[in-house]
């Protein structure tokens, strides 16, 4: 069976839509995914339809599960997969929108996941769409003076950073994942051996050796970096689809530009680093 692998943009992302996650038995297409996946960063898996137990089956394909850290989010049918959803609420009313803002995820882990998975079981008619950025590229741009300043910085990522202009959901218990932990702000892939920059202002309380307010600067001024569109591949969802990302290369952001009439829904599984 050949993979039919179309690219999404010049430099991240491709889909395959002549495959069922359900009925692969073939270990060369098993390789052949994980190729792709290391070489695009996004792969798109289209016209899926995959219940809890068969998406952690499927998933599984791409490595070992990583436990994600909120339980409020987990299924009943199988709790090591979570929802996504725009029906929940915070304790005002407000409605919670998961993914607001650029970030990579559970960097607040000592060993972040190498990826994660979403898989669309029920999308709103227009918007909703999931922005990834190249970090890689990205580093590569940084001016010299800004890439030598950065270049053995360290960051200290906890839960939610006092900083953070997005507010996270409260942990379902109060002590999951509230350690902090260190990681340095240019990052090696350990596959790939691409030099990445490896930041998140929704986790990262502090950078090491720099003031909490040299440390804000810095990170804004990283992010303008990240908001520009030159390594951009937004993703337009569409029902079935079945999408993993590289989180060791990249950024991401969804958008609540929808009707909040209508139901966003997806299955969302981590998938473990076991290359750090």
């Amino acid at each position: 069976m050949n993979l039919n692998i179309k690219k999404l943009s010049d430099h991240t992302g491709a889909e395959i839509d002549n495959i069922n996650l359900n009925k692969i038995y073939d270990e060369g297409i098993y390789s052949e995914l994980n190729k792709a996946f290391l070489k695009y960063s996004v792969l798109v898996i289209r016209n899926q339809d995959l219940s809890p137990n068969e998406f952690h089956k499927s998933s599984q394909i791409f490595g070992k599960i990583f436990e994600q850290h909120n339980k409020k989010f987990s299924l009943k049918d199988n709790n090591l997969v979570h929802y996504i959803s725009n029906k929940d609420k915070y304790e005002d009313g407000k409605i919670y929108i998961p993914g607001e803002g650029y970030h990579t995820d559970h960097s607040n882990d000592p060993n972040p996941p190498k990826a994660t998975i979403l898989h669309a079981k029920e999308i709103p008619s227009y918007g909703g769409d999931t922005q990834f950025v190249n970090m890689n590229l990205i580093y590569k741009k940084l001016p010299s003076k800004l890439k030598n300043k950065i270049n053995d910085l360290k960051a200290v990522h906890v839960y939610q950073s006092s900083h953070s202009k997005r507010k996270l959901m409260a942990l379902s218990n109060k002590s999951e994942k509230q350690d902090e932990t260190i990681h340095s702000i240019i990052r090696t892939h350990p596959e790939n051996k691409k030099k990445c920059l490896y930041i998140n202002p929704i986790r990262i309380e502090n950078i090491i050796g720099l003031t909490n307010s040299e440390s804000i600067k810095l990170l804004e001024k990283l992010m303008k970096y990240v908001s520009k569109k030159d390594f951009e591949y937004r993703h337009k969802w569409k029902l079935g689809d079945f999408v993993i990302w590289d989180n060791r290369i990249l950024m991401h952001k969804a958008n609540g530009d929808y009707d909040m009439n209508e139901k966003r829904y997806l299955y969302r599984l981590m998938i473990q680093n076991e290359e750090y």
